[in-house]
């Protein structure tokens, strides 16, 4: 198993949105950067992945499950944007800010520290079991 981290800005696409889908889950769609889309590509069924909300709370609130594997993204016809399907696990007990994040010197190499601005990213098994324990919840 991998795992990975997936941004959505919470107006267009909240925690509680993913939650609402149920085990059917919902694409990961509109994402039109190479490096996220080849990370999702790369992604099995029952990888996990943290839902982080950007923008304002910029906050890990919840973990996710990809429950189908890279297809052609839906929203597009260009035939280059492929996305992944993902369905609510658990929320956080207490939400893991950016700050608190940024401050824990065992997740200064994470990828959500260095190149923040990309919205599906990949993270090491270390940092999934630091990040869970700070959330309140079992990784």
């Amino acid at each position: 198993m991998r795992y990975w981290l997936f941004k959505s800005e919470p107006s267009t696409w909240s925690w509680e949105n993913q939650v609402a889908k149920g085990d059917v889950g919902e694409e990961w769609d509109g994402v039109r950067n190479y490096q996220a889309r080849n990370f999702m590509r790369e992604m099995a069924l029952g990888d996990r992945g943290f839902f982080y909300h950007s923008q304002k709370e910029k906050a890990v609130v919840g973990v996710v499950e990809v429950c189908a594997t890279a297809h052609p993204d839906s929203t597009t016809d260009d035939n280059r944007w492929d996305c992944v399907d993902i369905r609510a696990v658990a929320p956080f007990a207490t939400a893991v800010t950016l700050e608190v994040i940024k401050s824990d010197p065992r997740l200064s190499d994470m990828v959500l520290v260095r190149r923040p601005r990309l919205s599906v990213q990949p993270v090491t098994p270390e940092e999934w079991s630091v990040v869970c324990h700070l959330g309140g919840i079992k990784s």
